[in-house]
């Protein structure tokens, strides 16, 4: 039985590569979600779904993303395998075990403590030594570890924190959701010698950035602690 609910799940898998490389031209990227078992960032009932190409819910008013969205803002920061990277929002750390196969560290920061240790013990499990997680503070990143050469944040926030832009490295990439709490878009902001430039990746749907420079926690609509 076990047998055959992990061949489905390889079999889910290589369709949904099929399907993300239609739209994401990184071969490196694409291996690295080859490499992380997205089941094992899922709860148990919830496994079966691993491979479909959508969020799924994981407790706490929080999802794991879309593979195509993870998949599309892991490319926008082009890495190169020698970078530091923080990832605002770990959840389920599945985002953060894409950028552990890419990246040389990851630092990700969660304000919901069951998530953080949740995630921590699933990255440790399955072997992932350059990540460290940690319980988000006051500020929104982890200015403690700046700068990063490249800052992912998996909740959308009402404009691009200026707490977040003062983590990112010169040359650095930010690719973050802005807009509404309903509804963003994506946004690439690099840190050039010639000031900050953005650009545009798509439309986008995330749950709410809190904190500092984001949303109220009175603004989100659940409970984060």
């Amino acid at each position: 039985m076990a047998k055959t609910v992990h061949s489905l799940l390889d079999r889910a898998k290589e369709q949904l590569l099929a399907e993300l490389g239609l739209d994401i031209r990184d071969p490196r990227v694409l291996a690295a979600l080859a490499g992380v078992p997205r089941e094992r960032f899922l709860p148990e009932e919830l496994r079966p779904y691993a491979y479909e190409n959508r969020p799924l819910p994981i407790g706490h008013g929080q999802t794991i993303s879309q593979p195509l969205i993870v998949a599309m803002m892991t490319e926008a920061l082009q890495l190169t395998g020698t970078e530091k990277v923080l990832e605002v929002g770990t959840g389920s750390g599945y985002q953060a075990a894409v950028l552990a196969e890419l990246a040389a560290e990851v630092v990700t920061v969660e304000r919901v403590a069951a998530l953080a240790e949740g995630a921590a013990a699933v990255l440790a499990e399955l072997g992932y030594r350059n990540v460290r997680v940690r319980v988000a503070g006051e500020t929104l990143g982890w200015p403690d570890e700046a700068p990063y050469e490249g800052i992912i944040v998996t909740a959308g926030a009402p404009q691009v924190p200026r707490s977040l832009l003062d983590q990112l490295a010169p040359d650095g990439r930010l690719v973050i959701p802005v807009g509404a709490r309903d509804v963003q878009e994506l946004l690439l902001v690099m840190n050039t010698r010639h000031g900050l430039t953005t650009r545009r990746l798509g439309p986008c749907r995330f749950v709410p950035l809190v904190g500092s420079g984001a949303w109220a926690t009175t603004d989100v609509g659940y409970p984060l602690l």
